[in-house]
This record gives C-alpha cells, structure tokens and sequence, in this order.
C-alpha cells in the first residue's frame, strides 16, 4: 500500500442534551458515556450547565449575575481513509471536543479551545492491551520498546493535514487528570484563569506518551478549584490562546473530572502544597450525574482489541512506514 492510500478526514456533530453516540463512537469517551441509559438527558443537562457556571466563575467581570456566557461543544472525529479507490474504507482514529463561547449579552460567538478531552483507538491499544500485556510478562519492565511511537506519528500527521489546518487555526490543547502514581508540587507561578501552577517530581508515563506526540504537560490548579489539572500543548500555553480559550477547557475537563474522578476534582478539601492525588480517597462529594466506571474500564479494553484487529494488526506495518515518513 501506497502512501497516497491513507488520508485524513474531518467531521463533527453538536453535543448537547439530544446528542446519541453515533455506531462508530468509542463508547469509552467521556460525552458518549454520559449520553446511555435511563437518565440520559438529565446527565446530559446537568454536565452543560456545569460548564457554563464554570466559565462565567473564570469569566467574572462584566459579569454580575454569572450567566452571561454559554459554551457550546461539538464531538470532532478524525478519520483515517484507508485506499484510493471507491472501496475506500474510513476508520475513527482520534476524538476531541472543540468548544465556542456565545455571549449572551452581545450575541457575539468565539472560538474556545480545541482539544481538550482526546479519545484514541490506537491510544486504547497501546494502555489496554499492549502495555497490560507487557506489564504482566514483566511487571518491572517499563513501558515496552517504542512505546506510543504510532500514536504520536498519527497524531503530528493529523495536525499537519490540510483536513485539520483548513477547520482549525490553532493546535489543540488536551486537558487530563493529574497521575495518581506521582507527587506535585506548589509554585510561586500563577495565571488569572489556569490559576496556581503546580510541577511535578518526574514524568507520568501519560506525560512520556504525550511527549511523542509533541506535546508537553504543564500543571495548574484553577481558581475555586481543588485539584490540579494537566495541560498537554504544542507552542506557548499561556500566550498563544485567550482567556476565553483557556477557561472554555478548564470549565469543560474540570466539569468531566468531577463525575469521573469525584475522589480527586471534587474533593472536599484543596491540593496542598505537595500533593499526591488518590482514587482511595473517602473525603468527596458526588455529582448528580449517573456514572458507571467500572464499565468504562472494561470497555476501554473491549474497543483496544477492537483497534488491535482492524487497525494495528491489518495496517501497522504500513502506518508505521507512512507515519515515521513524513516530514513533522
């Protein structure tokens, strides 16, 4: 296979309170799995209007009663187009949410940031199956050889594509939980809406992972919040994107960590100035959002296999060449 037999693909939909996971949605993202079962719509009013009080909390002046802005979101979905010909099959690759800011007040609409949550097929790989497998024939081993090298190719691939350079104007910046496996500590640095910065003793492996997709992490806790974020970016993080941009992630990620890891972001009690975060923690309070962890574990390892047979073993070696080819 050719290298003109792969090329990139864009396409969104509205997440919103009508939003249904489509067929080929990895159902371990964190909006497709607030958006199943019974209480479906509720989950999903009640995570927007999360959002939206807490961007108008980051966004405070010109702002007395705390509503003046709304975020709206939309699923992004980056497709592989494996072939040339009209059996061109297209695989979901990676996922990201990109988010615009409404002011109500004026009418006026700007972009927030793109990016935030990313969702992986070949990253559910390399975490759910391949490093499990490598861990349990050696549980002192590390991260196996090459580790995340696929990934971050495609990914530098996808940012360089005229299909992600013709809908964006930025790059993206991804927004995860800090690694309950390491310890952070408080710096005197601080942003009007990252909020206090925090460093860490040594790398995560999410850290080193990201790191080969060109990305690196800085750490911040923000304001009214109680545990710090991870901020995984290209370029200059607190000069190259606007308030607006940098609060629309912070008010969409903190909002998904305190339904998912409540034990962490929405604790009782702000990091210290050396903090270590912990999923054992008791002292937490819940969200009124249905949330089923335990089954989202198990399907992150379900959808790794499922990119494990139609992705790495059929197209590795040809993605590898593709990838590792390019001019990044």
């Amino acid at each position: 296979m050719t290298n003109s037999a792969f090329a990139f693909t864009i396409s969104s939909i509205p997440f919103d309170e009508d939003y249904r996971p489509a067929d080929h949605t990895r159902i371990t993202t964190n909006f497709a799995n607030l958006a199943r079962g019974d209480c479906r719509r509720e989950n999903l009013r009640n995570t927007l209007a999360m959002i939206d009080n807490r961007f108008n909390s980051l966004m405070p002046w010109d702002n007395p009663a705390g509503d003046r802005y709304a975020v709206e979101l939309a699923i992004v979905t980056a497709g592989l187009t494996v072939g040339t010909r009209d059996g061109a099959e297209t695989l979901p690759l990676i996922e990201i949410l990109a988010a615009t800011v409404v002011d109500r007040r004026t009418g006026e609409r700007f972009d927030g940031m793109v990016g935030n949550n990313l969702s992986s097929y070949v990253r559910d790989y390399d975490f759910s199956v391949r490093l499990a497998d490598h861990l349990r024939e050696q549980p002192d081993g590390g991260a196996p050889e090459g580790f995340g090298e696929l990934h971050g190719n495609l990914f530098k691939r996808l940012l360089a594509s005229g299909a992600y350079r013709e809908r964006f104007a930025k790059p993206p910046v991804v927004c995860l939980s800090v690694s309950s496996r390491e310890t952070y500590r408080r710096t005197a640095n601080a942003h009007p809406i990252l909020g206090v910065e925090y460093g860490a003793e040594r790398p995560s492996r999410t850290d080193d992972y990201f790191a080969r997709m060109g990305m690196r992490a800085r750490y911040f806790l923000p304001p009214g919040g109680v545990a710090p974020l991870a901020f995984y970016h290209l370029g200059d993080l607190t000069g190259d994107y606007s308030n607006g941009e940098l609060a629309s992630t912070v008010a969409v990620m903190e909002t998904f960590q305190k339904i998912y890891r409540p034990e962490i972001y929405n604790a009782n009690s702000p990091a210290a100035e050396h903090y270590r975060p912990s999923l054992t923690w008791q002292d937490y309070s819940l969200t009124r959002i249905v949330y089923d962890r335990d089954e989202r574990s198990r399907l992150a390892v379900e959808q790794g296999r499922f990119a494990e047979q139609h992705v790495i073993k059929p197209l590795g070696a040809q993605l590898e060449r593709w990838s590792a080819t390019a001019d990044l």
